[in-house]
């Protein structure tokens, strides 16, 4: 390995990897990840690996892969579109309530979340009966969609209308903020849901299908990748497009209910121009070095010069919006939040309860058993993380949670 001034490069037999990770832990799992991708005969000049890196399912979370001629379905994964939404209000801290339990409830009671029941409103976490909103927004879905299921049926998800405008579970959240000046943010992180999942299985198994039928070895199974000028490539970067898109109009969905519950719980507000919808698992196509190129971003942020971003922390910690400095080693990249240090199954043996609740204590959330792989101990320190990528981003406003909804 060599050291840049800005990141360290790992050079084994395959394309070079130039790594944002000084001062922050690259696990050896997950550097081998980085190496069998780094194989690939069409990764264009390098990968860009971001500060937040960690063993992933399928590809290294926290990677960025630039491909000429070729998509790796497992790199994108199954929460296509997956990212985050962020809108600064004119409200500050000063009008929030002393306890803020009753605004965390008006919004579980809103938006469905995890595998929660809200008794007439939502099931298992999706509506019972869409709002007319979210069926709006389907209608702008629907045509594509069928087409797709027309031609791959096996994508088919039983209710992508009943998802659409819900949270889902795991590191997916819901956060009230607050700005160095007390501004209050909303927050939100989300993705494409099951319809995204069951598009991401699909051609990820299709992929793997294609290299036994052409006898492709590869050092792992999660490479399995689609040429560009097959029908299956065309036909998986056009489903990408679309769960893309449906994950951005899910997140849209949230936000506008979420801005109508705290107008009917809290004083007079307005949103000011800062707001941001960004994608972090997701494929792009753009031009760098010379080539046209498809950037896939598993767990990664386009940061294009003068762009915002979001990198949140984990529960209870530091969340940051930033500017782009259109790093061009980076592809235009950075980090998509802290990223993990313990496994979920590593949290739950090694976090207590009594820790998570010590680490959470400023912050109007869920203080269970069930949540303590999402504790803060579970995740690179974020101050540690944003060091690491001060020239691929720099920070506009620093963000605190005051309220965290988990699913």
């Amino acid at each position: 390995m060599t050291t840049n001034a800005n990141y360290n490069v790992i050079q084994e037999g395959g394309a070079p990897i130039k790594a944002w990770t000084q001062g922050v832990p690259l696990e050896e799992a997950a550097r081998q990840q980085l190496i069998n991708m780094s194989r690939l005969p069409f990764i264009h000049r390098w990968i860009a690996v971001m500060p937040d890196v960690h063993l992933g399912k399928g590809a290294t979370v926290g990677s960025v892969v630039p491909t000429v001629g070729a998509i790796v379905p497992a790199a994108v994964g199954v929460d296509i579109g997956c990212g985050m939404m962020a809108y600064q209000t004119t409200l500050t801290a000063a009008q929030l309530p002393d306890n803020l339990g009753a605004i965390r409830s008006a919004i579980e009671r809103a938006v469905p979340h995890g595998f929660v029941t809200v008794q007439g409103r939502s099931n298992n976490g999706a509506w019972i009966a869409p709002p007319n909103s979210a069926v709006t927004r389907w209608r702008n879905l629907q045509e594509r969609y069928d087409l797709l299921v027309e031609k791959h049926p096996k994508v088919a998800h039983k209710s992508p209308l009943n998802q659409l405008g819900s949270l889902g579970g795991g590191n997916h959240f819901i956060e009230l903020c607050l700005d160095e000046k007390d501004q209050v943010w909303i927050m939100l992180h989300s993705g494409s849901r099951g319809a995204g999942n069951a598009i991401g299985c699909y051609f990820i198994e299709k992929a793997r299908e294609e290299m036994r039928r052409h006898y492709v070895n590869l050092p792992d199974r999660d490479l399995a990748y689609l040429a560009e000028g097959s029908t299956l490539f065309e036909d998986y970067v056009n489903a990408v497009d679309w769960a893309q898109e449906y994950a951005a109009e899910n997140r849209q969905q949230m936000m506008d209910t979420i801005v109508r519950v705290l107008r009917e719980h809290l004083p007079a507000f307005t949103l000011t121009r800062m707001a941001i919808n960004c994608h972090h698992n997701y494929i792009s196509r753009e031009h760098h070095f010379g080539k046209d190129v498809f950037v896939t971003r598993k767990g990664a942020v386009s940061a294009k010069e003068g762009q915002y971003g979001i990198i949140p922390g984990s529960m209870g910690a530091k969340s940051f919006i930033v500017r782009g400095r259109g790093n061009a080693e980076s592809f235009h990249s950075c980090s998509h939040g802290a990223g993990r240090v313990m496994s979920r199954t590593a949290a739950k043996k090694l976090i207590s309860l009594q820790d998570h609740v010590r680490a959470t204590a400023h912050v109007e959330c869920r203080k269970d058993a069930a949540v303590v792989d999402e504790s803060p101990a579970a995740y690179k320190p974020i101050e540690a993380v944003m060091k690491a990528q001060e020239d691929l981003v720099e920070i506009i406003h620093t963000l605190r949670q005051v309220v965290c909804v988990k699913g």
